[in-house]
């Protein structure tokens, strides 16, 4: 990498410190989003691995981050195949196309999946499948995150928006970072422990803030970065990257222009979170009351209380029965009222969360077609979110990626701008799965009028375009008109040349009878 010739005047603990205040607002919000959620996943900052977190009174919240985080990450990285492909740039398309040569244009292709291959097996080697997890539970919960691929070394970082500021400009384009690192002193090189400003007697233990800023060079076609510790620049940490392939990739969940940062999915849903934690909180303590069992005696009662208590099953105690009443609580329909008011909110918060029991409704008889198409209208709700996050993510993820490997001499050197990534799930694969919905509607209607509709079929252009729906790669599966001519051709051959054999065996056969 590049040295970097230009800094910032101000220190990056300086513009951390200076930023985090438009920040803060953020970060409380994402507080109670955990509260009623998750606790652990945006703890207090003074929180620690020993706080005991306070457990919600329902279990809604955490299930329904756990199972919407699963989903996205299951649309924007499905396992067991690609969520890109690489592709060659229009100028190299052209020239494959001109020159007609088949055979090369499929080298080229089978290199190209080859390569797909070795970089879905890095990331899944790497462990960013688990990291990528957490930075979308976070965007669930407070709708930001930041990740950082070290360029040598690799693999994948998650920092929380606590630990990080990020300015942009009116439009979202990232403009400065500055990322905080909590590290044990004694993990610090020498020199590096010698620019620290000890007060006391340093511990191994100790706990060292190192500052990483990152800004856009002053030609803005690099981002440039700078560590820093104790309000000094590291020496040796001045990097500088292209725009496209810089290793830092700061994530939001919606995007709204003039904003610095994103907002989180459950932000739009606490009201309902808030009230279900209190009807639960009020249910289950009233049902504890209610289960307590207590028996009131009268006053001036005439039976052995004594000998009621000592007797066995079956017993003949001597008394009369309104001497000895259960105490009753008479809140039943009160209790009704709550539990009719919380099931109704759980449902709500269900269907938001894509939770799977909101999918069928409650019947006797639900059609698979029916929670089929209930579940492609919940999924298509996340539309908004795949799109930002194929171009904030996706798109940025597999770009960074492709140089980390490089830079790690596990893929080779190209030429800039000679490959080029599309993404194809997430959004891309909603779009694909509305043109399979509709070509299997279209099938279903044709097969009603029979042989006379089917002879006015292409059958070619419907395979190619359901296998367009579904993603599927038809080079080397679907026969060309030549190839079909050809073997028609090969077959009519072989007949004739079986037909003549034939006729020359019933010829021999009769010149032996004669």
């Amino acid at each position: 990498m590049a040295k970097s010739t230009s800094k910032p005047t101000d220190g990056a603990k300086v513009l951390f410190d200076r930023l985090k205040n438009d920040r803060d607002n953020y970060t409380q919000r994402a507080e109670k989003c955990a509260t009623y959620t998750i606790p652990s996943l945006f703890p207090k900052e003074s929180d620690d691995g020993g706080t005991n977190y306070a457990t919600p009174y329902q279990s809604v919240g955490a299930r329904g981050v756990n199972n919407l985080s699963s989903k996205i990450l299951l649309a924007m990285l499905p396992p067991n195949q690609p969520f890109f492909r690489l592709g060659f740039d229009q100028e190299v398309q052209q020239q494959l196309a001109e020159s007609g040569d088949m055979t090369l244009k499929a080298q080229l292709d089978e290199q190209l999946s080859m390569m797909e291959q070795i970089i879905m097996r890095y990331i899944e080697s790497s462990s960013m499948r688990p990291t990528l997890f957490e930075a979308i539970k976070q965007l669930v919960i407070s709708g930001n995150s930041l990740l950082f691929l070290p360029p040598k070394e690799g693999g994948m970082k998650c920092y929380h928006l606590r630990d990080y500021v990020v300015q942009r400009d009116g439009v979202g384009n990232v403009l400065q970072i500055v990322a905080r690192d909590m590290l044990a002193r004694g993990s610090l090189p020498e020199e590096l422990q010698g620019m620290l400003k000890d007060q006391g007697e340093p511990k191994p233990d100790d706990k060292v803030e190192v500052y990483t800023h990152v800004y856009p060079s002053e030609d803005g076609k690099n981002f440039e970065s700078y560590q820093e510790i104790d309000g000094e620049v590291v020496a040796g940490t001045e990097q500088s990257y292209p725009k496209e392939k810089t290793p830092w990739i700061p994530l939001r969940f919606t995007k709204k222009d003039g904003e610095d940062y994103g907002r989180g999915f459950v932000e739009d849903y606490l009201g309902d979170l808030i009230s279900l934690e209190n009807l639960s909180k009020a249910i289950v303590d009233m049902s504890m009351i209610a289960s307590k069992v207590l028996y009131l005696v009268h006053p001036a009662a005439q039976t052995n209380i004594r000998q009621l208590a000592k007797s066995n099953n079956g017993d003949f105690v001597r008394g009369k029965p309104e001497d000895v009443q259960p105490m009753q609580l008479q809140k039943y329909n009160d209790l009704q009222v709550a539990q009719n008011t919380a099931s109704n909110i759980e449902a709500r918060i269900s269907f938001a969360f894509l939770l799977n029991s909101a999918v069928q409704r409650n019947g006797e008889r639900v059609t698979a077609e029916e929670i089929r198409y209930v579940a492609g209208e919940l999924e298509d709700t996340l539309g908004g979110v795949y799109s930002l996050l194929s171009q904030e993510l996706q798109l940025p993820l597999i770009r960074r990626v492709f140089t980390q490997m490089q830079s790690m001499s596990m893929l080779p050197e190209m030429e800039e701008g000679l490959v080029e990534p599309t993404i194809t799930t997430g959004i891309e694969a909603l779009g694909r799965g509305h043109d399979l919905n509709k070509l299997n509607q279209f099938i279903g209607a044709i097969v009603q009028f029979g042989e006379p509709a089917f002879a006015r079929i292409d059958f070619s252009g419907l395979i190619s375009k359901i296998a367009a729906a579904l993603g599927v790669d038809t080079q080397g599966l679907i026969k060309t008109d030549e190839q079909i001519a050809q073997e028609q051709q090969m077959m009519q051959q072989q007949q004739l040349e079986m037909a003549g054999g034939e006729a020359a065996v019933q010829q021999a056969v009769t010149q032996r009878g004669a």
